[in-house]
């Protein structure tokens, strides 16, 4: 992973940072994110409250999963979203990086849709279903086809890194078919039936509300801002969490994100104005 690295220090003198204390604007906020709906709920509903509050913010938008977090290690970023608190701290663990959750954000779930059946009561022995080929995705596309009652998976199996591996029966009859994420939404074209993640739906042009059935989103896979673990304290962690927790973020979400799992703060909010 030097190479991505590298890429993290080179993005850093880019932007004209420095690891250097005070070289940077304190009141800047720099803002790793995914190109997409994560990019554009930064940009449009927390960049403009943070701005009211005096806050510079710089949003640095990504094609890969790799780069945002050693980005955010090195001192590029001051905060990152694009992730699940799974994939956060796998990540962490393996290369040794201090980042934490600072705070959970609304998120797109990955869903099934079809091209070419209105109805999940359409899947027949032989009907073909696309997934997603990385161990996360798959294992909830799996426990998705589990609850649908077209597989089931062996007893006891973790759901978090539930495998093909783990199918005991094809109670359907339908044939898997594993593809990298980004080219789910493509294989609607041929595939009977494909689990498509939210953002890459959304940025193919698919309707969150178009899905035959939606995930209903854990707590494992609800997206996340991630800041460095010794950042969790500091003023512009405490207002960027304090921005996705306010209500004029939330009215952004209810115009701008239909068909996302709104957050329990999110949740909560809504359950007091319903009072």
């Amino acid at each position: 992973m030097k190479i991505q690295r590298r890429a993290a220090l080179a993005l850093l003198l880019a932007l004209g940072c420095s690891l250097q204390a005070g070289a940077k604007d304190p009141k800047q906020i720099v803002i790793g994110t995914s190109a997409g709906p994560y990019a554009d709920q930064v940009k449009y509903g927390i960049k403009p409250i943070l701005e009211r509050q005096g806050w510079q913010v710089k949003v640095v938008e990504f094609n890969d999963y790799i780069q945002p977090n050693f980005a955010l290690a090195e001192g590029a970023l001051d905060a990152n979203v694009f992730q699940h608190s799974v994939y956060l701290n796998k990540f962490s663990r393996d290369h040794k990086l201090a980042l934490s959750e600072l705070v959970t954000i609304p998120t797109a779930p990955i869903a099934i849709y079809s091209r070419k059946h209105r109805s999940l009561d359409e899947a027949r022995a032989g009907s073909t279903v696309a997934l997603p080929n990385d161990p996360t995705n798959g294992a909830r596309a799996l426990v998705m086809l589990e609850q649908l009652g077209w597989i089931q998976l062996r007893t006891n199996t973790n759901p978090v890194k539930a495998s093909e591996r783990d199918v005991a029966r094809n109670i359907r009859g339908v044939k898997l078919l594993p593809l990298e994420a980004a080219q789910l939404p493509r294989a609607l074209q041929d595939a009977d039936y494909a689990f498509v993640n939210g953002n890459y739906a959304l940025a193919s042009g698919l309707k969150l509300t178009e899905a035959l059935r939606t995930e209903k989103i854990s707590r494992n896979y609800v997206n996340l801002v991630a800041v460095r673990s010794a950042d969790l304290d500091k003023p512009f962690a405490r207002d960027l969490a304090a921005a996705y927790r306010s209500r004029d973020f939330l009215a952004w979400t209810e115009q701008h994100n239909a068909g996302y799992a709104k957050t329990d703060y999110q949740l909560a909010m809504l359950a007091q104005r319903a009072k």
